[in-house]
């Protein structure tokens, strides 16, 4: 048992090792490529030049030996087709490219021997790979993919189908001789399914045929369906929309018939509308007995009965034609001895009318307030000011007003018509005079109303007493005390 683990551990080791060794061969390739620098895709045109640059930048500690071209088709073996040696001319050996393929400079360059092809072809698509030989390193190498591209020419239409109950192509779309293949893509609405399908085509250019099936109905006549196809060689995707063109025989309506055939009746009518692709040709009106009643008139698609009798028992038939087929459809009045009730609004539906325009016209009446209310504050104008009460003739001064109403305040601060109790000067801050208490209610007002009686007479200098307004604040009017003279007076608020 032991021999056998020791085997297996030795086994195992030697694995390990020949893994760690492969990796190493590997990223040691790696790393050396990456210094062949080359482009790695290069799109052209047929009968363009196209250049593959192929360049090594740093050969420190490398000598370059010789650099070779390799080309290989998508399908088919490598290829050499341009060798350069230092010592040596440059070499072309033979193959499809000889003769429209040389360096890039002459003589070459061995730190960028890129090379040129003229009038390049579908065929030279393919893979081209600058190889370097180098000592020590060996040979490293760049990749590059030439692109052939070919603009194709793309169409689109619409086939004319009859609706049924078998898919059906009803649209096609193709991308001519392009190179690589486009891409076909459908927008629409109708309920349908694509099939697409590529084919050779040439100078080696691809050919991609898309149609559009779907099981027509009259429906479906005109609705819109758009081919997109996009492509390498076009900025953007190219766009064919188009109507889908199904036609149908005609399909027949008849309007007027409203169940209300009674005795007596007169002037009804009936119209007999018919649709269809192609438009219909004919439309014509007749009954199943073939017999038209006398008091029957028919004007085109219009059929009238003059009097409603006995006589019009029977089926009224509209036929259309096209060259699709026949369409058709038909009236048959049950005849009645009185007329059916005339439909008109329930007492329900009036009163809901009633309440609906009621509740329009209040909202109108808010907004109208609204609006008022929003100008008259946009205009600047305010709740209506106090008019003061003329002066006091006794005393030679006013009561105090209501000042602690914004518009009075303002006014008569305007006007300085508040005087100090200290100092009897124009009182400029109402705000430093008034005293409220937390709800705001009680104001005792330091200041005079107007200015003293005798206050601006020579050797007057006495300052009379403040009035003290005390009390909750009316809207109309309040009381002010003379607290020198120990009466009491009424001073009224006017509004103007």
């Amino acid at each position: 048992m032991a021999r056998h683990d020791a085997r297996n551990w030795h086994d195992f080791t030697e694995m390990i090792g020949l893994l760690c060794l492969v990796s190493s061969i590997l990223i040691q390739h790696g790393a050396s490529g990456q210094r062949v620098k080359v482009e790695p895709e290069v799109l052209s045109y047929p009968g363009q030049t196209v250049t593959l640059r192929c360049a090594f930048p740093d050969s420190t500690g490398t000598q370059l030996t010789m650099v070779t071209w390799i080309y290989e088709p998508k399908d088919g073996e490598r290829i050499n087709i341009a060798v350069f040696h230092p010592n040596f001319d440059p070499n072309y050996p033979d193959s499809p490219l000889k003769g429209r393929v040389s360096f890039s400079h002459n003589p070459p360059d061995m730190m960028s021997p890129s090379i040129q092809i003229t009038n390049v072809e579908i065929t030279d698509e393919g893979k081209y790979i600058c190889e370097y030989a180098t000592y020590p390193g060996g040979n490293e190498q760049g990749i590059t993919y030439l692109v052939m591209l070919a603009k194709p020419s793309n169409s689109a239409s619409v086939t004319t189908v009859t609706a049924g109950t078998k898919p059906v192509v009803v649209a096609r779309c193709m991308s001519a001789n392009g190179r690589p293949p486009a891409q076909i893509t459908w927008v629409t609405t109708a309920n349908g399914n694509a099939t697409s399908k590529s084919q050779p085509s040439v100078n080696n250019t691809v050919t991609v045929s898309s149609e559009y099936l779907m099981v027509p109905t009259p429906k479906d006549n005109g609705i819109d369906i758009t081919c997109v196809v996009a492509h390498r060689t076009q900025v953007k995707p190219e766009r064919f929309p188009m109507n889908l063109a199904v036609q149908y025989a005609p399909l027949v309506s008849i309007e007027g018939d409203d169940n209300n055939w009674y005795i007596g009746r007169t002037n009804v009518a009936l119209t007999c509308q018919a649709t269809g692709n192609p438009v219909p040709t004919s439309v014509q009106w007749k009954t199943t007995s073939g017999v038209t009643p006398d008091t029957v008139q028919i004007t085109g698609n219009v059929l009238k009965v003059l009097k409603v009798d006995d006589n019009i028992n029977t089926t009224f038939v509209c036929e259309a034609n096209n060259s699709i087929g026949v369409g058709r459809n038909q009236a048959t009045p049950l005849l009645r001895d009185t007329p059916l009730p005339q439909k008109g609004p329930t007492t329900g539906t009036i009163i809901g009318a009633i309440i609906g325009v009621i509740i329009f016209l209040a909202l109108i009446g808010t907004a109208i307030a609204l609006y008022r209310k929003f100008r008259d504050r946009k205009l600047g104008k305010g709740p209506p000011k106090y008019k003061p009460p003329p002066p006091n003739k006794t005393n030679g001064s006013i009561g105090m007003l209501n000042t602690s109403h914004p518009a009075v305040a303002e006014d008569r601060l305007l006007q300085n018509q508040y005087y100090s109790t200290q100092s009897a000067e124009p009182v400029t801050d109402l705000d430093a005079y008034h005293e409220d208490d937390d709800c705001g209610e009680t104001v005792k007002e330091h200041y005079y109303a107007a200015a003293p009686s005798g206050w601006d007479e020579p050797g007057n200098n006495e300052v009379p007493a403040p009035y003290v307004h005390t009390g909750t604040e009316p809207q109309d009017h309040h009381h002010v005390s003379n607290q020198n003279r120990g009466d009491s007076f009424m001073s009224s608020a006017v509004f103007v």
